[in-house]
C-alpha cells in the first residue's frame, strides 16, 4: 500500500504545471525546489551569444546576450544580484541561457514551429533556459522570474517546453485621439512583456467624429485630428500635428528599442482612406464631400499617402505596417481594393514590409469586383463587418483576431455596448460553450463562425483600446487602468495557456505589483498608510530650507525661491516659491488633505508631472485639475484671507475635491457622436512634485495617504 502511494504522487508530480500568467506545461520530478538566492551568475552560451530572432515581427531584434543584461536587471530587482558571464556550458549555482538545437519541439496551436518556445529545465545545482531563439530564451526568463515571486524565489525541479499557440499577442492603443507620451508607451509594453505578450499596436492618425461637420472644411477644421508621427522631409511639412504632440524620428525609435528590449514589437498604424480627417486638413483638396474620407479618384490622393509614407516607413522597425482601412463609403468599394492592393505593392517595394488593414469589405465574387489581394493581412474587428471565417480564412486570407467581444472605449460606450475595462469574464467564458477564449473564436455566440483552434490562418489576437471621445475625455493613465486587471488573464488564452477564473484573482496579487521597468499604478513606498506630512510645526533638518516628513518615511521637503516656514505654516508669495518634495504623482487610491489661506486667486496648489491642482487659472478662480494641458474645474472656491480645510480623494476612477463640507466629483463632458452631451468620471493622479508654486498666501496640515 505505501509502495502504491508513492507511486501514485509520483505520477501526480509528472502531471503538474507552473501556475502563471501564463501557465507552463511543467513535469516535476521532484518535491524539492531550487532556490534562486543561490543563483550569482548568469551565463550566456558563447555560441549564441550574438544570435538574434529572425522570425518575429522586429527589425531590430535583440540578441541572447542584450536579453541576458535585461533579465540581469530584472532579478536584481526582486534582490537577486548576479553577473554575466560568457561560457559554452553551465555552471554551479547559475541560470544558464542557450539556444535548443531540436527545434521541431517548439510548435504552435497550428502545429507549425515557433522561433517563440523554450525548454526550462531546473535541477539542484541550477537552471538553464534552452530558447528556440533569442526571444524564446527570453520568454523562458518570464517564467523564472514569475515562478520566483510566486514561491518565495525558488523553482520546482523538473523540465517544461512551452510555446505560444500563436504568433500575435498583445493590444492596440489608439493614439490618434489621444495623445501619450512615450514614457507611458514604453511602461505599457514592459507590463505586455511581463505577460509574454509581443505586440503593441499603436493605432498613430485619426479623429473625432461629429457628423454636423464634415461637411466643410472650415467645420472640418474644428474637430481634432492628428498625424503622430513626424519626418523631416519636406515633402510631408505641416502634416504631423498637434505640435508638442507628435513623435520625431529620434523618439520613435527610440520607444521601439525599449519595447524590442523586452520582446514587444511597435506596430504602427497610419489610416486612410477613411478616417483621414489629419490628411484632409492638410490636403482638403483630395477630400470625398465628407471631410473624412479621402477621394480615391483625384489624381493626387494616392500620391500624397505614398509621400507620408515613404516619409516614415523606414522609422518602423516592424516587418508589417497597417495602412487602416477602416469604415470608407461603400459605394467605392473597387476603388478601395485598387487603393490597398496599390499601396500595399508600394510598402512592399519601398521597405520590403507586409501590409494589414481593418475587415472592412469583405471579397466578392460578383463579376467586375475588385478585392483585396490576399498577401494582405485582415484584422478582423466585428462580425457585423465581416465575417472572419467565411469572407476571409475560408478564402485564403491570414487574419489577426480583435474582435469587439474585447472592445473598449475610453470612458464610455454609446448605448453602454462595451464594457468599461477588459472583462475578465469574458476572457474565462468568452467561447459559445462558455468555456475559456481562445484567439480562434470569432463569434463567441456561433461557434459555426470560429475556424478551429489549429487554423493556420489565424494569426493571433489584439485587444484593442479606442478613444473616441477625443483628449479631454480621460488621462494616460486611466487607458492603462482599463486593461490593468484584465490584460493579464487575456494574455495567458493568446498565448494558449490554461489559467483558470479561480486561480487568477491570487495569481495576479502577486505578479501586477512586481512588474518590472514601470510604475503604471504610480505607487509610492511607504511604510505605513500615511505616505507624507508636513506640519511645518516640528522644526527642520540640519539646513533651513529642509522641512521634515512626518509619516516616518524621510520624503523630507525643500524650500526653494523664497518659501519659509512661519508660526506653523509653509509661507509662499506668489512669486515662485514653492516646497519641493521628492516625489512626482500618486495613483489611485489616495486622499490629499490640507489647509490653505489665499490672499488671492491663481497658483498652483500642487503640482507634478501628470497633473496640477490649481487655485484658478487667471480665467476662473474656481478649484480645478490640469492634465496634460487640460482643465477639469469643479464648482468650489477658495474664500480669501481666510483658512481653509481641503481634501482630494481618487477613489478608483473617481475622484472629489471638498472644502468643508462642500464636496464635488471631477468629471468630464463628452460630445457624443456629436449628438449629445455625456458626463464621466475623471481619474485624476495626486500631484506632490511641488507645493504652492505661484500661491499668494499659507499652507498647512498637509498630508498625502493611502487611506480611503
Amino acid at each position: 500500500m505505501r509502495f502504491l502511494v508513492v507511486v501514485v504522487g509520483l505520477a501526480s508530480l509528472a502531471r503538474a504545471q507552473l501556475l502563471g500568467i501564463p501557465t507552463v506545461p511543467f513535469n516535476i520530478t521532484s518535491d524539492r525546489t531550487y532556490d534562486l538566492r543561490n543563483v550569482h551568475t548568469i551565463v550566456v552560451d558563447l555560441a549564441h551569444s550574438t544570435t538574434r530572432d529572425q522570425d518575429g515581427l522586429t527589425l531590430i531584434p535583440p540578441t541572447l546576450w542584450e536579453f541576458a543584461e535585461t533579465f540581469r536587471d530584472d532579478l536584481a530587482g526582486i534582490g537577486i544580484n548576479t553577473i554575466l558571464l560568457p561560457g559554452t556550458k553551465s555552471i554551479s549555482n547559475a541560470i544558464y541561457l542557450t539556444l535548443d538545437s531540436d527545434k521541431s519541439q517548439f510548435v504552435n496551436a497550428a502545429g507549425n514551429k515557433t522561433s517563440e518556445g523554450y525548454r526550462l529545465s531546473v535541477t539542484s545545482s541550477g537552471v538553464t533556459v534552452s530558447g528556440a531563439s533569442p526571444l524564446g530564451a527570453w520568454w523562458g526568463t518570464r517564467t523564472i522570474l514569475q515562478q520566483a515571486l510566486i514561491n518565495n524565489k525558488k523553482l520546482k525541479i523538473g523540465t517544461g517546453v512551452d510555446s505560444p499557440g500563436w504568433s500575435e499577442r498583445g493590444m492596440m492603443l489608439d493614439v490618434g485621439r489621444h495623445y501619450y507620451p512615450t514614457d507611458f508607451l514604453a511602461e505599457m509594453c514592459s507590463y505586455l512583456s511581463f505577460f509574454k505578450q509581443n505586440v503593441f499596436h499603436l493605432h498613430l492618425s485619426d479623429h473625432v467624429w461629429d457628423p454636423a461637420k464634415l461637411g466643410s472644411h472650415e467645420l472640418a477644421l474644428q474637430l481634432y485630428a492628428a498625424f503622430r508621427v513626424d519626418s523631416t522631409d519636406p515633402a510631408v511639412a505641416g502634416l504631423a500635428r498637434p505640435v508638442n504632440e507628435t513623435y520625431s524620428p529620434s523618439v520613435f525609435d527610440d520607444l521601439q528599442q525599449k519595447c524590442a528590449r523586452r520582446g514587444v514589437t511597435i506596430l504602427p498604424e497610419l489610416e486612410s482612406p477613411g478616417h483621414s480627417m489629419a490628411t484632409t486638413d492638410w490636403r482638403p483638396e483630395i477630400a470625398l464631400s465628407d471631410f473624412s474620407m479621402l477621394n480615391l479618384s483625384h489624381p493626387e490622393t494616392l500620391p500624397t499617402v505614398k509621400s507620408y509614407w515613404k516619409a516614415v516607413i523606414n522609422n518602423f522597425h516592424s516587418k508589417v505596417v497597417h495602412i487602416g482601412a477602416d469604415e470608407y463609403d461603400s459605394n467605392f468599394i473597387n476603388e478601395y481594393s485598387t487603393f490597398v492592393n496599390d499601396m500595399s505593392a508600394y510598402i512592399q517595394s519601398i521597405s520590403g514590409k507586409s501590409t494589414r488593414i481593418w475587415g472592412t469589405f469583405p471579397p466578392s465574387s460578383a463579376a467586375g469586383s475588385v478585392n483585396v489581394n490576399k498577401d494582405v493581412t485582415i484584422q478582423h474587428w466585428q462580425i457585423g463587418q465581416d465575417n472572419g471565417l467565411f469572407d476571409f480564412i475560408n478564402k485564403g486570407y491570414n487574419i489577426v483576431n480583435s474582435d469587439d467581444y474585447f472592445y473598449l472605449d475610453l470612458k464610455y460606450s454609446d448605448g453602454d455596448v462595451y464594457p468599461k475595462e477588459l472583462d475578465i469574464e469574458r476572457v474565462f467564458h468568452g467561447s459559445p460553450d462558455g468555456s475559456a477564449f481562445a484567439p480562434n473564436i470569432l463569434d463567441n455566440a456561433n461557434a459555426t463562425n470560429n475556424p478551429p483552434r489549429d487554423s493556420p490562418n489565424v494569426l493571433g489576437h489584439l485587444a484593442v483600446v479606442w478613444n473616441d471621445w477625443g483628449p479631454n475625455a480621460s488621462t494616460y493613465h486611466e487607458a492603462y487602468y482599463m486593461v490593468r486587471n484584465g490584460l493579464p488573464a487575456l494574455a495567458d488564452k493568446q498565448w494558449g495557456g490554461s489559467l483558470q477564473e479561480k486561480d487568477y484573482a491570487s495569481l495576479f496579487a502577486t505578479l501586477q505589483p512586481a512588474v518590472p521597468d514601470q510604475n503604471l499604478d504610480q505607487r509610492i513606498a511607504s511604510k505605513g498608510s500615511t505616505i507624507v506630512s508636513y506640519n511645518f510645526g516640528q522644526g527642520t533638518l540640519s539646513s533651513a530650507l529642509a522641512v521634515l516628513d512626518g509619516s516616518g518615511n524621510n520624503y523630507h521637503g525643500h524650500l526653494e525661491n523664497g518659501a519659509y516656514v512661519r508660526g506653523g505654516a509653509l509661507q509662499l508669495n506668489g512669486r515662485g516659491a514653492y516646497l519641493k518634495t521628492p516625489l512626482t504623482s500618486k495613483g489611485r487610491n489616495y486622499t490629499l488633505s490640507f489647509s490653505v489661506l489665499p490672499k488671492s486667486h491663481g497658483g498652483a496648489l500642487f503640482s507634478g508631472p501628470d497633473s496640477s491642482f490649481l487655485n484658478g487659472n487667471g480665467t476662473s478662480n474656481n478649484l480645478m485639475f490640469v492634465s496634460h494641458n487640460i482643465a477639469y474645474p469643479v464648482n468650489l472656491t477658495l474664500p480669501l484671507n481666510k483658512w481653509s480645510d481641503v481634501t482630494v480623494q481618487a477613489i478608483g476612477p473617481q475622484t472629489f475635491i471638498s472644502v468643508g463640507t462642500q464636496r464635488q466629483e471631477v468629471t468630464i463632458l463628452m460630445g457624443i457622436w456629436g449628438g449629445y452631451m455625456q458626463e464621466g468620471p475623471m481619474a485624476i493622479e495626486a500631484p506632490i512634485q511641488t507645493i504652492g508654486q505661484g500661491i499668494n498666501g499659507q499652507m498647512k496640515n498637509i498630508k498625502l495617504s493611502s487611506d480611503v
